[in-house]
């Protein structure tokens, strides 16, 4: 029986999922496509946050080149690993990426469809698809400018250019390095900040920093006067205040 590509690990406030097909450096085939939307329903249902990584070394080398060759243009058009990044992207509560080893081409924009990426003194990200005769289609061109910004953006997309980890860090793609044995450690102490906070509010959070620009201020005030509404705002103040006055 086939061992699964995508191996998850739920926890109360948190789920990780690994990446794990060794044998092709965690390529993006359809079956981890499918495993991925699984999870996503599961979250978009229990929202929780996501720390995303990759088994032996490797975050995702790319797309599965193996399918994606013999893939079509009504394949291109059905966009089978943007719908899945960008449902990723649009999850609740926030995603963290905790990219070790290679992230390209798929494996790239799988990273950039998270809120926050770490990774470690061997990461290596970008997208060598132009090389490939493809396109990065599967969110590189908006989200990465985003990130980078437009002048960055397009010279790592047509140029093919792979980021090595301090240009990456320097770029602003990953937020921080730690040595691949404490990588998921430090997800994790991410993943615990976040949830010591109120959780509706920091969903809220995520949902105004993706909104277009001319959605703001207008998004924060709706959003911040159902949060004033709410016991936990008053509970969670009158805590910070006792603890004040008893320093």
């Amino acid at each position: 029986m086939p061992q699964p590509s995508l191996h998850v690990e739920a926890r109360t406030d948190r789920v990780v999922a690994t990446l794990d097909r060794p044998e092709v450096r965690n390529a993006i085939d359809l079956d981890l496509v499918n495993g991925l939307h699984e999870l996503c329903a599961q979250l978009e249902a229990d929202p929780r946050v996501l720390i995303l990584t990759g088994a032996g070394g490797v975050f995702a080398s790319g797309a599965d080149i193996a399918q994606l060759r013999d893939r079509t243009a009504v394949d291109a058009r059905e966009g089978i690993n943007m719908r899945v990044f960008t449902r990723i992207a649009d999850l609740p509560m926030p995603v963290i990426a905790a990219v070790d080893g290679w992230a390209l081409g798929g494996g790239a924009e799988l990273a950039f469809a998270a809120d926050i990426r770490i990774g470690t003194p061997r990461t290596r990200i970008g997208n060598p698809e132009p090389g490939l005769g493809i396109l990065a289609a599967a969110g590189a061109t908006f989200r990465l400018p985003a990130i980078v910004g437009h002048a960055r953006a397009a010279e790592l997309l047509l140029t093919g250019r792979v980021l090595d980890a301090e240009e990456a860090v320097a770029w602003g793609i990953l937020s921080s390095l730690h040595d691949p044995d404490a990588l998921l450690d430090a997800a994790h102490a991410i993943a615990d900040r976040i949830a010591a906070n109120d959780a509706l509010a920091t969903q809220y959070t995520k949902r105004a920093l993706a909104a277009p620009h001319d959605a703001h201020p207008e998004i924060e005030y709706e959003l911040q006067a159902e949060l004033f509404e709410r016991p936990e705002k008053r509970e969670r103040m009158t805590a910070f205040l006792e603890r004040r006055a008893k320093r």
